[in-house]
Formats: structure tokens, sequence, C-alpha cells
């Protein structure tokens, strides 16, 4: 983003850093909805969220209190991935506020259905209305539903972008570490995830969030995994 100074008949070029800023606090609003209670490094909840709808019995305790939990990684929510499998709930995306209002997303956060006043800080609520209203990937335009493969990536590139930043931690085969599933296997399967981690990092770890690059940098490192062995 520039300003434009207009001294006589000179132009001066002013940067500022207004997006960088958004993107970090996106990013991590983006950590905050995949598990929040890590991130602030609270004490992982035991009991199963008051309002985890009763027709799942498939998950509970801790789980039940991630945001992505009941909206998805898609944040589709009924209307997406989450439609069938273990985290069926029944309950509706994120989608429609895309754009919205912060506001509208915190007062929501704070209502007796989510319950998170006292729970977390008024700058962790910024930043999950943030991510919510600012941050947002319309996931269908990037990966096909039915067979889960990435569009429009760019395997060469991603590659490249994997073996300079990724494989530092994930080994150049996407099996390290060992307490996770190969990134060949996990991106083929739940590909909406990767690219949720890929944009904003792995909560209360040293991945980092590859937002500010741009999405199709992203797209291009998820098709590249996708290549990677899966056992």
């Amino acid at each position: 983003m520039y300003k434009i100074i207009i001294i006589g008949l000179s132009f001066v070029f002013l940067t500022t850093n207004a997006s960088a800023e958004e993107d970090s606090s996106i990013a991590r609003g983006g950590k905050l909805y995949d598990k929040w209670f890590k991130v602030i490094d609270a004490e992982k909840p035991k009991d199963t969220h008051p309002s985890w709808p009763s027709s799942n019995t498939k998950k509970k305790d801790n789980a039940t209190h991630r945001c992505k939990s009941c909206h998805g990684w898609d944040l589709m929510g009924k209307e997406g991935a989450y439609a069938s499998g273990s985290y069926k709930t029944g309950i509706k995306g994120l989608r429609h506020l895309d754009g919205g209002s912060k506001d509208t997303v915190i007062t929501a956060m704070k209502d007796a259905t989510h319950g998170y006043s006292g729970k977390i800080t008024v700058q962790d609520f910024n930043d999950l209305a943030m991510f919510v209203t600012k941050g947002q990937v319309d996931m269908d335009k990037i990966i096909d539903r039915e067979s889960k493969q990435a569009k429009g990536g760019n395997v060469t590139k991603g590659s490249a972008y994997y073996n300079t930043v990724c494989s530092n931690c994930h080994d150049k085969s996407g099996k390290e570490p060992k307490d996770m599933p190969p990134l060949g296997a996990l991106s083929n399967k739940n590909p909406w995830e990767v690219v949720h981690k890929i944009q904003n990092g792995q909560p209360d770890e040293d991945m980092p969030a590859m937002r500010a690059f741009g999405l199709q940098v992203t797209v291009d490192i998820l098709a590249y995994l996708q290549t990677l062995p899966k056992e």
C-alpha cells in the first residue's frame, strides 16, 4: 500500500505497514480458530462444550472447544467438509461473515452459545474476528471438493517453496516430525486443514505463517505436498 505526497513537481512514495500488520493479526486469529487454548497457553478444556450437539458422540472434551470443530477448516460447517464424518454437527459455517463486521463476530463469541467471555483477551477476540471477516479463503476455488486435489497449483514452484522453508522441520520427504501423519497423506486426505495451517501456522509451534506471501504460494505448496509419499 502506498501514499503519494506531491511536493512541488516531485512525487514522494511512502510505504505503510498496515497490510502486514493485518496479516499478522489474521494469522494469529487463524491459529486461535484452530486451537485457541494452545495459542494462549491456557489449560486444556476437560469438559465437552455445553453447545456441542448431543447428536455427535464421536468427539468430546477439548476437541469440542475448537472453533474449527464446529465450523470446519473450510469455514463452511454443515455445507462443507463437515457435512459428514466424525465432525458432523449440523452447525452452519461462517462464510456469510466474510467481509462483515468484526463487532458482530465478537458479540457472537461472547454470547451464551459460544461462551468465550473471560476465557480470552480483547486482543484474542480482535484477532479471531479479523480472521473470520478478513482472512477467509474460498476453498472451493483452490481445492476440488470431489478429488481433494489442488486447483491451479504450480508443483515446481511449490517444490522450491517447500524445500527452502518447510523441509527444515518436515524433511524433504514430508515425514517429519514423527508424531504426525506424512504430509503426503494429510494433504490428500484433508487439504483444507493443510491450507489453513500453511496460511496461518501451527498453534504454539515455530511453523511460519505463509499468508503474507499471497494465496498462490499456499496453493503451489499444497500441489507439491500432494506428490509426496503417503507412507
